[in-house]
């Protein structure tokens, strides 16, 4: 996953807005969105070969969500990071509790950005930082560096968010996740990859033969307790593979 705008509003009655992107090589297997056979609770995409996932839904209102971060010269990770996402969903432990177990271990992954909460409380978790942070209410925007670091897809995703959360609709927001416009040269982070890399990496929603977005996913939580998520799958180029929606 390497894009996530979101808007956490615990007073409110749609207390959690998320529109996702992931991004990730085309020949990577996937499961699209469904309710896993192995644990009922959870309702995500699944990657087929770590067996993870990188955005999910569980039990008890449990929401979890990552992204990597972009640096070339960090060691590889002993496990999938999207097992993160995995054992949350999958597990009762405490948030707080469980973000400082992750930080305690997180040399074991490579670098992360994790949010994880339930239906009264989200946090954030860095790999680069041993405290957990609990989010106040707030629209915020995360992509492959930290919490809001202003990189011109996060600002210009979190500022289309904000426009919508008087009346958030699915559709206005897949359409959202799905420009393809890069950033101008000059306004370009240097994470390390090359010029032509930052570039096909600055928009959106990312195509090329290769790599680029598979899955953008809109959740929306009701203070109810009602979760809607959407999610649209894509092939090389950006071709549209199919789109699920679930009502939980």
């Amino acid at each position: 996953m390497c894009l996530i705008v979101f808007a956490w509003r615990p007073s409110h009655s749609q207390p959690l807005i998320v529109a996702a992107n992931r991004d990730e090589f085309y020949a990577r297997p996937t499961q699209p969105l469904a309710q896993w056979v192995d644990a009922p609770q959870v309702y995500a995409g699944r990657d087929l070969e770590a067996g993870g996932t990188w955005l999910g839904l569980g039990g008890d209102g449990r929401f979890a969500a990552l992204t990597n971060i972009r640096n070339p010269g960090q060691p590889l990770g002993r496990r999938s990071r999207g097992d993160l996402v995995a054992q949350f969903l999958t597990g009762g432990q405490p948030v707080a509790e469980f973000l400082l177990e992750v930080a305690g271990r997180a040399s074991e992954y490579g670098g992360f950005n994790l949010l994880v909460g339930t239906a009264d409380t989200l946090h954030y978790l860095n790999a680069s930082d041993p405290l957990p942070r609990q989010l106040s209410e707030g629209v915020y925007g995360l992509s492959n560096a930290g919490l809001d670091t202003p990189w011109p897809k996060l600002l210009k995703a979190r500022s289309a968010l904000a426009s919508q959360l008087n009346d958030p609709q699915p559709e206005a927001l897949l359409a959202m996740l799905g420009d393809h416009q890069q950033a101008p040269i000059a306004e370009l982070p240097d994470t390390g990859v090359g010029l032509a890399t930052e570039t096909l990496l600055s928009s959106v929603f990312i195509a090329s033969p290769n790599y680029g977005t598979r899955a953008s996913t809109v959740v929306i939580v009701n203070a109810d307790g009602n979760r809607r998520i959407i999610e649209r799958s894509f092939g090389p180029y950006g071709g549209r593979l199919g789109e699920v929606e679930l009502n939980i």
